[in-house]
Order: structure tokens, then sequence, then C-alpha cells
């Protein structure tokens, strides 16, 4: 395979860990879930990495007109299907720069579309669990 390998870590009671490059990004569970609550549970990070990918996307389009980012902000608003058990909506809300030109607005939202996270759930990869 190419591409980046993830190391998962147990690292006592509910807190798992994922070991990519040199980084070591960590998990726990709610206390509701038998956690400590001591970092973001797994799915966190999987909603988290949408906003961020989509912000770097923002960021990048305006870094790159030489627009100001000043007042630049991004937030996700998750709709829950109880019924389901899972979330039938995300919703990225963007927050312009007072005097952000009218003729970007769209370009950014274009850009922010782009965003591979967001492609990766709208296209998705084939997933197999294999023993070693």
């Amino acid at each position: 395979m190419s591409g980046p390998t993830v190391e998962v870590l147990f690292s006592g009671g509910k807190k798992i860990d994922a070991r990519i490059g040199e980084f070591t990004i960590r998990t726990d569970q709610s206390a509701q879930y038998g956690g400590d609550a001591s970092a973001p549970e797994p799915f966190d990070l999987f909603l988290s990495s949408i906003a961020c990918c989509a912000g770097i996307f923002a960021l990048n389009f305006c870094e790159a007109r030489k627009l100001s980012t000043a007042g630049l902000a991004l937030k996700m608003l998750c709709e829950r299907d109880e019924k389901q058990k899972r979330f039938s909506r995300m919703e990225l809300v963007l927050t312009l720069p007072e005097g952000f030109p009218e003729k970007y607005r769209d370009g950014i939202i274009r850009a922010i579309n782009q965003c591979a996270v967001k492609k990766h759930i709208s296209d998705p990869p084939e997933f197999a669990v294999t023993l070693d």
C-alpha cells in the first residue's frame, strides 16, 4: 500500500492513540462511555478533520489572492438523526472578513468544497479489515 500508515496504540483505560508520522494523536472516551474524558473522542476528531480541512482551503484561497483573513471564521453545524443514530447533515458556515470582495464569494465556496476529507466521505474508499 502507498500512503501514510496510522499505528494505533492502546494506552490504558479507554485511551486509544494514533501515531501518524512524527505525531501522536490522543483520544479518550467520555466518562459516560467509561473513559476519563482526557482527550477528544475519535468521532470528535473525525468531525474536526472535516472542519479543519475546509478551513485550510478557505485560508489558502484568501492567501493566494492576498486577501485579508482578519475576521475569517468557520464553524460546522451538525444535525443528528436520532432514529438512525448518525448525523444526517453537516453545514459549514463561513464568516468572511469585512470588505471581502463580492467577486470572490462563489470562489471561496468552491474552494471549500475541494476539501479532501469531504471528498473521501462523498466518494468513500473501500475498507478492509485483515489479520496480521
